[in-house]
């Protein structure tokens, strides 16, 4: 009997027998309501915020956008749900989005609540500096000890994360990056310790203004996530966002990690696969 019946039915089937859908296939959804459900933020550049024409643009804007493009060959079938930081996991657990895409630092403790995809960016703490300033790389900041302050966001663990990189560093700490950022600016700070893509994003907003020193630090993950349980769909999606990176979009990545970060990324080396080394 079950030979005769086509995917659908042998779910009914099995629905009538057990009271439980047999299988979810989010990418079958997607496909036939058209356009992708996408959530992110609005308020982060380089990552997601409104231009001078009040589009959402940023570096997770970009990588959502070439899962729409990989659903429908067409990058601008897509709807965004703008949510705060503290939503995208409830977002994703009640369907209200397919994907989330919002510099989601990948952990132990959030992967029990959502799947998450290949990693598309490697974040981490860099120094910025003042290019008119003392002191112009990490080493030189290092040798000069405690005569050098360093201003950062507030948080319980900031004097440990600058200390790791500067051990003998003053720690001015800030309530928000606009103030952390005006210490540098003032010569309160002679660095400041931040993102190192908003670093990128500063220096290339400001290619005279500001330096990098060189270093960076405290290395954490960024990757889009997806509601547990259908295996399809994250496959989908891992399969979009890692040829992006190595293969057939990879000049879209590129150019999308230029504009953004304002670097030039190497192609994938041809041959055996790279990651697989």
């Amino acid at each position: 009997m079950l030979r005769s019946l086509s995917k659908y039915g042998i779910a009914a089937a099995l629905l009538c027998a057990t009271g439980s859908v047999a299988f979810a296939d989010k990418l079958q959804d997607v496909l036939d309501r058209g356009y992708l459900i996408a959530g992110s933020g609005s308020t982060n550049a380089p990552w997601h915020f409104k231009d001078e024409n009040n589009e959402l643009v940023g570096f997770d804007i970009d990588m959502l956008r070439l899962i729409a493009k990989g659903l429908f060959d067409d990058p601008t079938k897509i709807e965004f749900v703008n949510q705060s930081g503290d939503a995208r996991i409830p977002n994703l657990a009640t369907d209200k989005v397919d994907v989330a895409c919002q510099f989601m630092t990948v952990t132990a403790g959030r992967a029990q609540q959502v799947e998450f995809t290949v990693p598309y960016y490697r974040e981490g703490v860099g120094l910025m500096l003042m290019a008119n300033g003392d002191y112009k790389s990490h080493s030189d900041l290092l040798a000069a000890g405690d005569d050098v302050t360093v201003s950062v966001l507030q948080n319980v663990y900031a004097e440990e994360m600058v200390h790791a990189a500067l051990p003998e560093a003053n720690v001015d700490q800030y309530e928000s990056v606009d103030l952390m950022y005006q210490a540098l600016n003032s010569g309160r700070s002679a660095a400041a310790a931040t993102d190192q893509s908003s670093l990128s994003w500063f220096m290339a907003q400001n290619p005279d203004r500001y330096l990098d020193a060189g270093y960076g630090w405290n290395p954490q993950s960024y990757s889009c996530a997806v509601k547990p349980g259908d295996q399809r769909w994250l496959n989908f999606v891992n399969s979009v966002l890692h040829e992006a990176m190595t293969g057939v979009e990879f000049n879209t990545y590129a150019a999308s990690f230029k504009k953004w970060f304002a670097a030039e990324l190497s192609p994938p080396q041809i041959g055996f696969p790279v990651e697989f080394k």
